[in-house]
């Protein structure tokens, strides 16, 4: 049955989140669109009635459902619902925040958006006010938000972060605290049912949960049509190598290597952790070494987090210095902390990268303006998973995308041997197209 009810989903987003839900209630309303279309469709063939006549009858039942949702359409069109429920956000002299939920959402399956780092001056107080939110202040607005939903009665509580907070404060080295599995234990008693988030950095928080349902989705898809986009050549497609910039990031890189058919070479790096980087200019690395050969080839690698950026930059002079082509990185969650946006700015300039490709899991401004970022928009897939969680269907191939990506690499490889054959014969010098993506 492609028909479903959209009147329990409801849409909340904290502040710094609201232009991330915003992209992704567009989304959700296009597959209910798309969705109450196939449903007329099928059911005017099954009952021999025009479509129209089945529109608007779905329509009346909407309306039976919910009236508040669907006033003032038109009868023969889809009523497409709102999904975000508007919120009043308000915060103290003191420092305390207060979140008011302005329609009901009770008896709702509730998802509830945060975006941890967000530092752009944020408005608050009915727009009357600015205010630069640290990650502590996103995560005590986050709190405040998930009890104003607990106490106007929702049934279920999701809370989508794109980007998991204290993710990087997984382990324990001496006398120091296990922080990011204390914010899912302080989610979860706070009444959450689910956390959706994005390439977490160690898969092993999961374990540290013991109610909660964790969505860790991953942007490769994504991430593999944009650099689709910047190798269009058949010798840049055929000449490069994935390159995992740590021994952590191996099984990410191995993923992309797999999928990409290429060759996988590893940066072994031991670090000083009793130095703590303030910058990009910084960092505490004390050994780099390479496993492989990248030497007249173009580099490919991808990672979870960027900080400050300093390790990043050291490995891309280190990787140019060892005759390396183009360097591209892909990062999931771009956070480019402090002043990273200008080293990167001077390391481009002197030619230690190519592009560097991001997603807008987290907010920028400045960094959308540089012309070796490379922004991708992950807004489609969050709701993808919204919509499949709301109806209860599986997420199998949300989360495990490699059959999609295989196709889409035959797809350019395709396309990149027939521009081969141009080259060879001379019928033309155009870039190859793009792959056929979702």
């Amino acid at each position: 049955m492609y028909y479903w009810n959209p009147a329990n989903l409801a849409v909340v987003a904290c502040p710094g989140a609201e232009a991330f839900a915003e992209q992704v209630t567009v989304h959700l309303k296009t597959h209910y669109r798309r969705i109450f279309e196939k449903a007329a469709v099928d059911m005017s063939k099954r009952y021999a009635q025009p479509v129209e006549e089945i529109t608007r009858r779905i329509n009346f039942i909407s309306e039976i459902v919910t009236p508040s949702t669907n006033l003032y359409h038109e009868n023969l069109k889809p009523h497409t619902p709102k999904f975000k429920v508007p919120v009043r956000f308000s915060m103290f002299a003191n420092g305390e925040f207060k979140c008011e939920i302005l329609n009901s959402i009770r008896g709702k399956d509730v998802f509830i958006f945060q975006d941890m780092e967000n530092h752009c001056p944020l408005k608050i107080n009915d727009g009357t006010e600015t205010w630069n939110f640290s990650v502590n202040d996103h995560l005590i607005a986050l709190y405040v938000t998930i009890d104003a939903a607990v106490q106007a009665a929702a049934e279920h509580i999701t809370v989508v972060l794109p980007t998991y907070p204290y993710s990087r404060q997984h382990k324990r080295k001496g006398r120091e605290g296990l922080t990011a599995s204390r914010i899912g234990y302080i989610l979860e008693m706070l009444g959450v049912n689910r956390i959706i988030t994005l390439d977490i950095h160690s898969r092993e928080l999961v374990n540290g949960f013991h109610k909660v349902k964790f969505e860790n989705l991953h942007a490769s898809h994504q991430i593999i049509k944009a650099l689709f986009n910047l190798l269009v050549t058949p010798a840049e497609l055929d000449n490069f190598v994935i390159v995992s910039p740590d021994t952590g990031a191996v099984d990410r890189n191995k993923f992309y290597a797999t999928a990409l058919k290429k060759p996988l070479a590893l940066l072994y790096k031991e670090r000083d952790y009793s130095h703590i980087s303030k910058n990009a200019g910084d960092n505490n690395i004390a050994v780099m070494k390479l496993l492989g050969d990248v030497h007249g080839k173009n580099v490919f690698m991808a990672d979870d987090m960027l900080g400050t950026g300093g390790t990043m930059l050291k490995a891309m002079k280190f990787l140019k210095d060892e005759g390396a082509g183009k360097v591209i990185a892909a990062i999931s969650l771009p956070l480019f902390s402090g002043d990273a946006i200008k080293f990167f700015d001077d390391a481009y300039k002197q030619g230690y990268f190519y592009r560097i490709i991001g997603t807008n899991a987290v907010t920028h401004g400045e960094l959308l303006k540089r012309e070796w970022y490379v922004n991708v928009n992950i807004s489609k897939l969050f709701a993808q998973v919204i919509l499949r969680l709301h109806q209860k269907l599986s997420l199998s191939s949300l989360l495990d995308n490699r059959e999609v990506i295989i196709k889409s690499v035959a797809a350019k490889e395709h396309a990149a041997g027939s521009e081969r054959q141009g080259f060879l014969f001379g019928a033309h010098t155009r870039p190859a197209p793009e792959a056929p993506l979702e």
